[in-house]
């Protein structure tokens, strides 16, 4: 039986039906609880075996800063991206059939595509195999020279050393952390998979449409939403690039192309799946300028032979043609600017903060604060 397009969804899977029924999951969607035990579990053990162990100011060194932002900021985020993302997939499936972008003829074909979507996360194999990429990457990873002191699993690296509380963060927290990146990743494949589906169905695309993009503009309020996914990736990064910094392993130039590239996987990664409806937004544009520009044609050659003549020119004023002449303008002015991307500059501001912002931070390892604000305080008033 076709799973509705109401009932679309992207969580699932073995740990989400956990956290159901442990009760920390609200609502379907809301799994910030979740989230938060892990990670905050997770810390926790971590602190008391440090602090058994006698090790916890090492632990609470800024040099392992990585291994308190992965397991208190980051796997929380991620479980907050998620909460926030998934009623928005759901309200764009909801709406693509409500508006009519997806016509009666194509829905059993989008019933048919979610519900293969619907399988896929509720099965066993993909976080299976996510697991097992988390074990595998935690066994190669002290060979792979990442940066950050915390990166990776190393009896001479990890904090703790050759102890109970270096075995727990290398063998169970980067693990899980590393787990649910993975997981992520799966959800975000699924998505675009999803959204190229939907892309080979007959749309019904207006290219006069006010959000500027024949009707898909509320792709653009979904993706916003993975400004939370891009905070958490970007936090990990900042925190390793922190350990590297206190390390001296690491040059603070380093982190100028490192925050370019940053950007452009960020681009790529959430961005880039719009890319999709490419061309049903260019067929679209072209069919609409062809159609409204015959209609515009016809009608300004009737608006001549009718108003032109100087024996009505006084019957002009107040007439009804002149406002559909001007509306009609409007009308090619709107499919000529339609966007063949449905993207805005506000959705790649939004991205790119929530890129930016983690590694701010870091601008206090290479100024002391007093300098820094001197610094500021020049740009602003141009002294």
């Amino acid at each position: 039986m076709a799973r509705k397009p109401e009932q679309f969804s992207l969580l699932g899977g073995p740990l989400h039906r956990l956290g159901c029924r442990l009760g920390l999951v609200r609502g379907g969607t809301n799994t910030v609880a979740l989230g938060l035990a892990l990670g905050v579990s997770s810390w926790t053990v971590l602190l008391l075996l440090a602090v058994i162990e006698g090790v916890s100011e090492q632990v609470l060194s800024l040099s392992v800063i990585g291994e308190h932002v992965r397991l208190l900021i980051v796997i929380p985020l991620l479980f907050l991206c998620e909460s926030l993302l998934d009623p928005r997939v759901a309200v764009f499936v909801r709406t693509i059939v409500r508006w009519e972008v997806v016509p009666e003829i194509a829905l059993p074909a989008l019933e048919s595509e979610t519900a293969r979507i619907g399988r896929w996360k509720d099965s066993r194999l993909p976080d299976a195999v996510c697991l097992l990429a988390a074990v595998l990457m935690s066994l190669i990873a002290p060979e792979l020279s990442l940066l950050g002191t915390t990166a990776a699993y190393s009896l001479n690296r990890t904090a703790g050393g050759p102890t109970l509380t270096g075995l727990w963060y290398g063998m169970v927290c980067l693990p899980l952390f590393r787990f649910l990146m993975f997981r992520w990743l799966w959800r975000l494949g699924l998505w675009c998979c999803f959204l190229w589906r939907v892309s080979r169905l007959e749309l019904n695309l207006v290219p006069t449409h006010p959000d500027g993009a024949a009707g898909l503009g509320y792709l653009e309020v979904v993706h916003a939403e993975f400004a939370t996914l891009i905070l958490a990736i970007s936090a990990a990064a900042s925190a390793a690039f922190a350990e590297g910094l206190v390390a001296g392993t690491t040059n603070f130039t380093a982190l100028y192309p490192a925050a370019a590239l940053m950007l452009g996987i960020d681009a790529a990664m959430f961005l880039g799946p719009l890319c999709i409806f490419v061309p049903n937004l260019w067929l679209s544009r072209v069919t609409g300028l062809e159609t409204y520009m015959g209609l515009a044609a016809r009608y300004v050659n009737d608006f001549d032979r009718k108003w032109v003549g100087a024996a009505r020119r006084e019957q002009l004023l107040g007439s009804p043609d002149v406002q559909a002449l001007a509306d009609l303008s409007t009308s090619i002015r709107v499919v000529r600017d339609m966007r063949l991307v449905p993207v805005s500059r506000r959705l790649v501001l939004i991205l790119a903060a929530a890129a930016l912002l983690p590694l701010l931070p870091l601008l206090l390892l290479r100024y002391p604060i007093a300098e820094l604000a001197q610094k500021l305080f020049k740009m602003l008033f141009n002294l």
